[in-house]
């Protein structure tokens, strides 16, 4: 009886003898909070110059109507820095 004669190409992939070690990766924890705080601070960037535009035509429209005068209005800002503070 003729002997097989075994080809290496019929044979699967070879496979490392033992355990294969892994290279530990390093956690990318900082990357995730600085993206949210990015994407924060170029939100407040658009929202900011809308938001004071807004409020510089309520102070108008108040000084117009006189509803209030003008040192209100800055009473009101200094209360405002006060409670910020």
């Amino acid at each position: 009886m003729a002997t097989r004669r075994i080809d290496s190409r019929n044979r699967g992939p070879r496979r490392p003898v033992g355990r294969v070690k892994k290279i530990p990766s390093v956690p990318r924890t900082d990357a995730a909070p600085n993206r949210r705080l990015q994407d924060l601070t170029e939100r407040i960037d658009i929202v900011l110059p809308e938001v004071t535009a807004r409020v510089a035509a309520l102070e108008h429209l108040l000084l117009e109507l006189k509803v209030c005068t003008m040192a209100d209005l800055r009473r009101a800002r200094e209360f405002v820095r006060l409670q910020e503070a």
